[in-house]
């Protein structure tokens, strides 16, 4: 995908070097909304670096609306080894608030799945807040499935270097 206009002309496409700037301010948005205002440590150069480095691992679609970044999905390939295939894990997906209900977080989630129906990814999976009602209901109008009976489980700081050091 390269580009794609929206019904009110948005333009959703690939991020591109000099969209760091608006994609960290949405990272920062989203911290904010849940309640992690002090988590971001994340850089503009290390957004370049991730997303248009050598061998980039890590991907951005963008929402563009009268030359403002106003929504991102931001994601990188998994492999399933039950299925013996790639996925996506979308890590995360914000909308500006005063942009909601334009439907351009369903065309940015929608462009997802259509490119792992293109690369014959069988999965496409995320994670999203117990508390997070109004997404939620929006993952299930599309017909999104919790995965009860998963929990996600994480390493960080001194845990993760102890088991590092055995």
């Amino acid at each position: 995908m390269s580009s794609r206009t929206l019904t009110d002309g948005a333009q959703l496409r690939v991020a591109r070097p000099g969209d760091e700037s608006a994609i960290l301010a949405l990272i920062q948005a989203l911290a904010d909304y849940e309640r992690e205002p002090d988590a971001v440590e994340n850089t503009e150069a290390m957004l370049t670096a991730t997303l248009f480095g050598d061998e980039p691992r890590v991907f951005a679609y963008v929402v563009e609306q009268e030359r403002a970044i106003v929504g991102i999905a931001i994601w990188f390939v998994t492999y399933s080894t039950w299925t013996g295939t790639h996925g996506i894990w979308l890590e995360d997906l914000f909308v500006d608030e005063q942009m909601r209900g334009r439907g351009y977080g369903r065309a940015l989630l929608s462009a997802l799945a259509a490119l792992c129906v293109e690369r014959g990814y069988r999965r496409f999976e995320w994670t999203v807040l117990d508390w997070n009602e109004p997404s939620i209901g929006f993952y299930r109008s599309i017909g999104a499935e919790p995965m009860d009976g998963w929990t996600t489980q994480r390493l960080t700081g001194t845990r993760l270097e102890d088991l590092a050091g055995n």
